[in-house]
């Protein structure tokens, strides 16, 4: 079973003002079949965290490893999820989903196929010739899944992705991410602000200080994996479990809000 890890990583910028401390020290350990959620403050180092373990920076101190080989760039095993949807609106659903695939050089009929495989775990097989500009923002964040999960990735880093849809659009997405977690047992990191989201998806919940950005508690919940053995989203959060490990979060957040 393969792991994600970053090993006491640091990154430091270069600012304007002089150098800009992301992160100090930051350990994560990332199991297929985990599901990871980095919560804190904005500028607290998340993204960057994202970026070093999907490989887009390298830190300048510490170590990204998986399965103990070093981490030197983007690689097949992570996908990526981005705030931004960041596709090519001018690319039909699918062709989008497909992307990725093209430029490893797969063939078109194979890379199709795998797409609309994708697109039917995300329910968008009836939008697959749809262009982006004709489909909502829930829809295109489905879309960067379904293109994430083409590679079939050992690993997918979410970054924030739910963030600007509206309340129940949010619900359902996170729904669909647990499904796809629980079916494929891809290991998941993701960033959020919502404490609720992060107390309904983790199976570890790591929150940070202000910059430099640094683990300053680890919590593990079970809910994720309850609704993966097939509890409601609904009963969960009805739960008072749910409720207490929400107020326990909100006051870790509250701590390191009023220690800045």
């Amino acid at each position: 079973m393969s792991q994600l890890i970053a090993e006491h990583v640091s990154k430091t910028y270069d600012g304007a003002r002089g150098p800009v401390h992301a992160l100090s020290e930051v350990s994560v350990r990332i199991g297929q079949g985990d599901f990871v959620v980095a919560l804190g403050a904005s500028g607290c180092g998340k993204s960057t965290l994202l970026s070093l373990l999907a490989g887009f920076q390298t830190p300048s101190s510490g170590r990204v490893s998986v399965d103990g080989v070093a981490v030197t760039g983007p690689g097949s095993d992570r996908g990526v999820v981005f705030q931004d949807d960041a596709l090519f609106p001018w690319l039909t659903v699918l062709d989008n989903a497909a992307f990725g695939l093209t430029l490893r050089g797969i063939p078109s009929q194979q890379r199709r196929e795998r797409a609309k495989e994708m697109l039917a775990l995300v329910g968008l097989s009836a939008f697959a010739q749809h262009r982006i500009n004709e489909i909502s923002g829930g829809m295109r964040q489905r879309v960067g899944l379904a293109r994430a999960l083409t590679a079939n990735p050992f690993f997918l880093l979410l970054d924030e992705p739910l963030g600007a849809l509206d309340a129940l659009t949010r619900e359902q997405m996170q729904t669909l991410i647990l499904d796809i977690w629980q079916k494929s047992g891809t290991g998941m990191f993701l960033i959020t602000h919502s404490i609720e989201e992060a107390v309904m998806m983790s199976t570890e919940l790591l929150i940070f200080s202000p910059r430099p950005g640094r683990i300053v508690s680890r919590h593990y919940f079970d809910f994720a994996r309850r609704y993966a053995a097939g509890e409601s989203a609904r009963s969960i959060k009805q739960d008072p479990a749910f409720s207490q490990a929400r107020s326990l979060i909100l006051e870790h957040i509250i701590a390191q809000t009023e220690a800045v």
